[in-house]
């Protein structure tokens, strides 16, 4: 089975038209929009387009329920990305009149011992994510120590994010985690904040696919 590929913080019309096209060759599956006012990536308003052939994935950092629910229905999203320091009573907020989004719940990790941080959580996320810890809630651009993920005893799936770059195929390649699903990837493949390099997308992406029908 193909991993899933997450491509996030996108917000140009035509950059999200260019990054879509590539599901032709390369199975993307989901986009991330982000609705942090914080971030360099934040959509402040409705892009002119939107993409019909990969799932919308809204990316928040500890909002209001009201809000994300809001914006879900504006922007049609397929996921709720939560960033930020969401309970599970908060994730549970979110289902309304017996309707329950689709939920990736982000975890920020460094070390074995972060990786506790999901247990609250079983059964409430879809899937989780597991980006770097750093400065700044998400964007750090760098790598955790991915060899701690041997020790993700947990039943949910994840993706794994956090600096995945264009030097990375070998290293992905090489992951054994089975609960390990897929990737997220930003910050690496942009020319500038929230557009990205699509010639740089397809590169990647293909010698992903070389590598892992090798294997």
């Amino acid at each position: 089975m193909s991993p899933i590929i997450k491509v996030c913080g996108m917000r140009d019309a035509d950059n999200i038209r260019a990054v879509e096209a590539l599901r032709d060759e390369f199975p993307i599956d989901m986009m991330g929009f982000i609705f942090w006012p914080h971030s360099s990536r934040y959509v402040a308003e409705r892009p002119a387009y939107l993409p019909k052939k990969v799932k919308r994935v809204g990316v928040f950092v500890d909002e209001t329920v009201e809000n994300v629910l809001r914006i879900t229905m504006e922007y049609s999203l397929d996921y709720i990305q939560l960033h930020g320091h969401e309970s599970p009573d908060y994730i549970r907020a979110l289902s309304v009149d017996g309707c329950s989004p689709s939920i990736i719940k982000v975890f920020n990790i460094a070390t074995t011992e972060d990786l506790k941080q999901t247990e609250p959580y079983e059964g409430l996320a879809d899937f989780f994510l597991f980006d770097t810890k750093g400065p700044s809630v998400g964007g750090n651009g760098q790598h955790f120590d991915w060899e701690v993920l041997s020790d993700y005893n947990g039943d949910t799936p994840f993706l794994l994010s956090g600096g995945i770059g264009p030097d990375d195929v070998e290293a992905l390649s090489s992951l054994t985690s089975k609960k390990c699903i897929g990737i997220d990837i930003n910050s690496r493949f942009e020319l500038s904040p929230a557009l990205k390099d699509v010639e740089a997308i397809r590169r990647f992406l293909s010698q992903l696919l070389i590598n892992s029908i090798k294997q």
